[in-house]
């Protein structure tokens, strides 16, 4: 018997019970899909993240605290540690060093929420940013400094459902819009730039800062400049790829969460096919024993059962595929809206990855099915009604 012939009495013994093999199908085939949209939503984020740290953000930032204070550090540094860096960073080639402070507004609807930066007026958001242009209205100036106005990205605009003349509510103060960043800047299309001394005042913490930046000449000193200013200052020092490793070790973190979640899915979606193959093989006991007693080898019944399985977690694996493709579809529709980032992202090794668990379940969950059906006694099974 050809490989096609086995395909084609495999296929058949699946058909015999639709209703079965479909909902079984349907069911891997959702577990599946879960794996699939969990994993891209890591791989999605990581990839957002390793984009925006590697383009920018300073070369070297010095806080208090370090990746203890996460992304966004609380405002806990004295304003007056802005001039010691400039003194003992001037030998390194700063070229800029730029005081900021960082808020986080948190609310359960993610549409009310806020990333608000704090920068020198005079700086302005190319300090931190580089390449940002308003699509409408003006940045900062130096005019600006200590009054309450801000620049929005794209984004925070329309989730504040605001725009330039208008006003937005900053921790619980109307600030009036001077302009609205252009879109497709990832994050930055979600942060709201704000006068240093405006958010100080706004957040409550006058005369302090969230973190020093410092531009410099040459940035492949980066690493050896953080060390120096953090052992001279008593502070903290990090460079980009310091910020992007603690985002990669958070996302480490977030990964197991979700491979944990993914795990129980699937293994409820290779019950529900074991329990179909054990089934077709106890209705079927009668066919297995006609194919032993016309010659058929324990091996062939054992490989039937084996291909009926895998050919059902292949379907599945597919389906499942194309729902996962569905469903990061939807998420990423979502957070372009929200923060015009694509947070999921379906790798070809991800894809792969999920064909191969949906086979390897298929083919586990048959294993003890195969094995009754292979060593069924001929004459018992032919017996059965």
């Amino acid at each position: 018997m050809t490989s096609r012939d086995l395909l084609i009495l495999a296929w058949r013994g699946l058909s015999r019970r639709p209703v079965r093999t479909l909902l079984t199908t349907l069911g891997l085939s959702v577990a599946v899909a879960g794996m699939v949209v969990f994993l891209s939503l890591g791989e999605g984020i990581k990839q957002v993240f390793t984009g925006q740290f590697r383009s920018v953000g300073p070369d070297v930032q010095l806080t208090l605290d370090g990746a203890q204070s996460g992304l966004l550090p609380p405002p806990n540094l004295p304003e007056s540690i802005v001039a010691k860096v400039r003194v003992a960073a001037a030998p390194y080639g700063a070229t800029q060093v730029t005081p900021v402070v960082t808020f986080l507004k948190q609310s359960l609807d993610p549409t009310q929420s806020a990333v608000y930066y704090g920068l020198p007026a005079a700086q302005g958001i190319g300090a931190l940013f580089e390449g940002l242009q308003t699509t409408r209205g003006r940045m900062l100036d130096v005019s600006d400094e200590g009054k309450e106005v801000a620049v929005l990205g794209q984004s925070a605009a329309r989730n504040a459902g605001a725009d330039v003349g208008g006003t937005v509510d900053v921790l619980g103060t109307p600030v009036r819009v001077i302009g609205v960043l252009e879109g497709g800047h990832g994050l930055n299309d979600s942060f709201t730039f704000l006068p240093l001394t405006t958010l100080q005042r706004l957040s409550g913490a006058p005369g302090q800062v969230s973190l020093v930046a410092v531009t410099l000449r040459d940035a492949g000193r980066a690493a050896l400049v953080a060390k120096a200013l953090a052992r001279e200052l008593k502070l903290e020092g990090q460079t980009r790829g310091d910020v992007l490793a603690v985002i990669n070790r958070a996302l480490r973190v977030t990964d197991a969460a979700r491979i944990g979640i993914s795990v129980v899915s699937l293994i409820v979606g290779g019950l529900a096919v074991a329990n179909t193959v054990a089934m077709g093989v106890f209705e079927r006991v009668r066919e297995f024993g006609t194919l032993r007693a016309i010659g058929a080898r324990p091996a062939f019944v054992r490989t039937l059962v084996l291909t009926e399985s895998l050919l059902l977690a292949v379907v599945a694996g597919v389906i499942g595929l194309l729902i996962g493709l569905a469903g990061n579809a939807g998420v990423n529709a979502y957070t372009r809206t929200l923060a015009n980032i694509d947070a999921a992202a379906l790798t070809p090794t991800l894809a792969a990855v999920a064909l191969g668990v949906s086979l390897i379940l298929g083919l586990v969950a048959a294993l003890i099915p195969a094995r009754t059906a292979a060593r069924l006694p001929v004459v018992e099974a032919l017996s059965r009604t």
